[in-house]
């Protein structure tokens, strides 16, 4: 690419830079301000099959009235020996990036 691959946009590193009309991260002080960006390493405190946090994946955020949600995926275990990976909604609160 002409130029080192820069165009539109130089100066403003990609994971800074945020469509219009996209909604901003939460105001929670559990999730850290670079949680807003999708395909984040997060960790999961209150898993489904009730285990130890557990570290997923954070791909979006939605507000739902005044609180915000992430949408996360991880591994749970169904069964001894036996996992799946699952996919939900979790309030922030649930959710931190430390």
């Amino acid at each position: 690419m002409a130029g080192g691959g820069y165009g539109r946009g130089a100066g403003i590193p990609l994971k800074d830079r945020v469509r219009a009309g996209e909604q901003q991260e939460p105001a929670d002080a559990s999730v850290s301000s670079s949680a807003d960006h999708s395909g984040r390493h997060c960790w999961i405190t209150v898993p489904v099959d009730g285990a130890q946090p557990r570290p997923g994946l954070l791909l979006e955020w939605r507000r739902t009235g005044h609180l915000w949600e992430g949408r996360v995926v991880y591994a749970a275990q169904l069964r001894p020996g036996l996992w799946a990976t699952v996919e939900e909604w979790l309030p922030a609160e649930l959710l931190t990036t430390e």
